[in-house]
């Protein structure tokens, strides 16, 4: 006598089975759902439960528990995981919190070595420490179950965040300064283009050090189509030296003034002060933004000054403050168009190639304008 079964049937709609056909067959869904869909679907068709089990290469009671759901509360219930209590957590709050304190100080405090901690060495200290701590459930800990507990707390002792601590004391008055400089300029500029005389100009100024001449050993290879997409680079290269960019940027014009140099030094400093006295009119004030750099204030420079009167303003930028200088954007854009890979044959190339990349630039100069609370500022 064939086999009966006595498990009632799963009535489908067509609804029901498009939409089972459609997550059968994804690419994006989860395996189980998948695998539970396909159980549904050929439970439908009349295929026995050890067929679908052995078709899908699982076994009977995985396939029954699918079945009964869909059964009883329907094939939405069936396709997800039941809510389950969970086993009862084998390490209590108080312990983890532990855990958490301990990862939070730095392991030279606690007598090693390291300076930061990693999950493994976190978990042998706790293992060996967690009995006399009063946390004997940590005796076992893993330092997979570190990883969790640091996660959830969104603790990452083995990473550094890096800050810059403010050491000027007038910093917020320096930046102040500077940002009533460039209010300055975005209203001296619609006046002089409403035809007022131009009788002071601003620049952002600033040194570029330590850009390297790097040569090849071997030749660059050309990319070919449907064979090599990029250019081929020999990983060997040969260091030639480094030069120094000393580069401001007038605020009005956009216009860039550079001069490369082996090194930046205050007669390098002068040498750029004297360049720009050459350019503008005599009548002309002109006002450089810059740092506090000893080369900028040194009695060399001073004793230059004191040979043109009245012709220089500095405003200088506070400790650690680099960034309210306008010229580093323009050094970050110089990075990435040109130093960014670049190799020459000597440093002389290097330098011929710097003052091309002005010279370009200069052809259709971009005048930089300063936003980051700029609305704030108000000059009367």
């Amino acid at each position: 006598m064939p086999f009966v079964s006595q498990r009632a049937k799963l009535n489908l709609s067509i609804e029901d089975v498009e939409k089972l056909s459609r997550i059968a067959r994804s690419r994006t869904e989860s395996l189980a759902r998948i695998e539970r869909a396909k159980m549904l679907l050929m439970y439908h068709q009349n295929v026995t439960i050890s067929s679908i089990a052995t078709q899908l290469k699982t076994n009977r009671p995985k396939v029954e528990r699918c079945i009964s759901k869909a059964l009883d509360c329907g094939i939405e219930v069936a396709l997800e995981d039941l809510p389950r209590k969970g086993r009862t957590p084998q390490i209590p709050p108080e312990a983890k919190a532990w855990v958490v304190s301990v990862a939070c100080q730095k392991p030279t405090t606690l007598g090693y070595a390291a300076e930061l901690w990693t999950n493994r060495s976190l978990a042998k200290h706790i293992r060996k420490n967690c009995q006399q701590a009063g946390f004997p459930s940590l005796a076992k800990l893993s330092r997979g179950t570190v990883s969790k507990i640091l996660s959830k707390s969104e603790i990452k002792p083995h990473k550094i965040a890096y800050y810059l601590e403010r050491c000027d004391p007038n910093f917020d008055q320096k930046m102040t300064q500077v940002l009533h400089v460039y209010k300055e300029v975005e209203l001296l500029e619609k006046r002089y283009a409403n035809g007022e005389t131009q009788q002071i100009v601003t620049l952002s100024y600033d040194e570029k050090p330590g850009i390297q001449a790097i040569a090849n050993i071997a030749p660059d290879l050309s990319p070919v189509p449907g064979r090599h997409a990029h250019v081929g680079r020999d990983y060997e290269y040969k260091r030639l030296g480094t030069v120094s960019l000393l580069a401001a940027i007038d605020l009005f014009k956009g216009h860039v003034h550079g001069l490369v140099r082996n090194r930046h030094r205050s007669r390098e400093f002068i040498e750029m002060l004297q360049q720009l006295d050459a350019f503008y009119p005599k009548e002309m004030k002109i006002r450089i933004i810059l740092d506090n750099h000893s080369a900028h204030i040194s009695k060399e420079t001073r004793k230059y000054l004191a040979t043109v009167p009245n012709r220089f303003e500095f405003i200088f930028t506070p400790t650690h403050g680099s960034w309210l200088n306008i010229i580093e954007t323009f050094f970050s854009k110089m990075t990435r168009q040109l130093l960014r890979g670049i190799r020459v044959s000597s440093k002389e190339e290097l330098v011929r190639r710097l003052l091309k990349y002005l010279d370009e630039i200069n052809e259709m100069p971009v005048v930089f304008r300063w936003k980051y609370k700029l609305d704030e500022i108000s000059v009367v």
